[in-house]
């Protein structure tokens, strides 16, 4: 027996009459049969340009509509293997529409529009429920960023945003569901050898992306704080994640020693006005021991006699950093200026404070050792590749304590709620006590022998 061709017309639309709060429509389904014409939720919701109306599909996100986009719509924009699930959803609801309707033809019975829609219902997979837990989890850390967006800072909540991201990864490589109350010890363990393992091949430049430890050790003990927050929220959260222990790689610390710091401070750049500047305000940093992001808050109305009062931008703490002869003379510089300082975007800032040191001759070799899992990964760079405005902090703190202000002065003034961040300061400085005095006096001879047959040459 011949089938019936199908009656019914299917087509798919973008509701642009309706959007949500980051720019997303819903995509219908509007089925006609007979005259009768009825709309049915996909449950996908787009941004217009992954739509091709036309062509009746989600588009491929290439690198460069997925670039372009990434400027307009940042973190909201899906995956391309989020795109292409959505995009079999949709194939997956015709193909059910064409089955209901061939049924129905089969056996010589009238059929509506209203009759598919009702038997369309009923049609819905478990796997759709099963699902649910893990949209669940995204959800919650985009109500996380959305509750926090005007108390915390901006990279503060990037850090929720990377995760998610991973998760999403995660879970598309695995194909399994990541459910809040089944994040346990192997979950975290998992998680973490995915993490390890992820890279990223940038199409500009051919060069592969990796997450070093130390950025798998942030996303790891984001996810904790993040089920944290879950329970709070009345979640059910297994309890399994918290015997999972975080490996804390930390960072050597880039700074100036005085000698550097005088060559900057002694660079003639009469010629270059932009260096001048960038000059100025990175040792403004390097005497006061200011961050960036208060750099560039910095207002007239903070400046108070011979100290500054502000509150910093990242704890939202007041602070109070008296002034010194440097830092006064670099104020003095610009008071014919609204603002106190020239600060200038951040990534121009970094770039021209490396072309600042490297004028200055700051080029001695430094090592930096990244981990990638078990893997040690070591490079060597001319210390001004590896300088950029943190750098003024860090000077700052390791400076003033071996010109010997006491550790909590310091701490004081650069705004360090505990001795355990701090501490590692302390330890730069010691080593820096222990090599020069070395350098001026000759290392100590640990072998008693060498110096006995010295002695006996002699």
């Amino acid at each position: 027996m011949n089938k019936r061709p199908m009656e019914a017309t299917l087509r798919f639309e973008l509701r642009l009459d309706t959007v949500n709060k980051i720019g997303e429509h819903p995509l219908i389904m509007v089925l006609r049969i007979a005259g009768q014409r009825k709309k049915v939720s996909t449950g996908v919701k787009l941004f217009p340009e992954l739509w091709n109306n036309e062509n009746q599909q989600i588009i491929t996100l290439t690198g460069k509509i997925k670039d372009k986009l990434t400027k307009k719509y940042k973190e909201h924009l899906p995956t391309k293997n989020q795109l292409i699930t959505w995009q079999n959803d949709l194939l997956n609801l015709k193909n059910q529409v064409i089955g209901i309707e061939s049924r129905y033809s089969l056996d010589g019975k009238a059929y509506s529009a209203t009759m598919v829609v009702e038997l369309l219902k009923q049609l819905k997979t478990p796997k759709v429920k099963k699902d649910e837990p893990s949209n669940q989890i995204f959800a919650l850390i985009d109500e996380y960023i959305k509750e926090n967006e005007h108390t915390r800072a901006k990279g503060g909540l990037k850090i929720y945003s990377c995760l998610k991201n991973h998760l999403q990864n995660y879970h598309a490589k695995t194909k399994t569901s990541i459910r809040i109350d089944e994040i346990d010890y192997g979950f975290m363990q998992s998680f973490q050898n995915f993490l390890i393992g992820w890279e990223k091949v940038h199409k500009t430049t051919k060069n592969v992306k990796w997450l070093t430890n130390i950025t798998i050790s942030k996303q790891l003990s984001t996810l904790k704080a993040f089920l944290n927050y879950a329970r709070k929220r009345g979640f059910k959260v297994n309890d399994g994640y918290k015997d999972f222990s975080i490996k804390r790689h930390k960072l050597e610390v880039i700074a100036l020693n005085q000698m550097e710091l005088n060559s900057l401070l002694d660079l003639d750049l009469t010629s270059n006005k932009r260096l001048d500047q960038v000059r100025d305000v990175f040792c403004f940093s390097c005497v006061t021991g200011f961050r960036y992001s208060d750099l560039v808050q910095l207002k007239r109305e903070h400046i108070k006699e011979d100290e500054i009062r502000l509150t910093v931008k990242k704890t939202k703490e007041p602070l109070i950093v008296p002034l010194n002869i440097y830092s006064h003379e670099i104020l003095r510089k610009y008071n014919h200026m609204e603002t106190p300082l020239p600060v200038i975007s951040n990534q121009k800032f970094n770039n021209c404070i490396k072309e600042l040191c490297e004028r200055a001759g700051i080029s001695d070799p430094i090592e930096r050792i990244r981990y990638r899992g078990a893997e040690k990964i070591s490079n060597i760079y001319p210390k001004h590749k590896v300088i950029s405005a943190h750098t003024g902090r860090k000077t700052f703190a390791t400076l003033s304590l071996e010109k010997g202000i006491p550790a909590e002065t310091v701490m004081k003034i650069t705004g360090h709620a505990d001795y355990k961040s701090f501490q590692r300061y302390v330890k730069v400085t010691e080593e820096r006590k222990r090599n020069e005095m070395q350098k001026a006096w000759g290392a100590p001879v640990r072998n008693l022998a060498i110096i006995e047959n010295s002695s006996q040459k002699k």
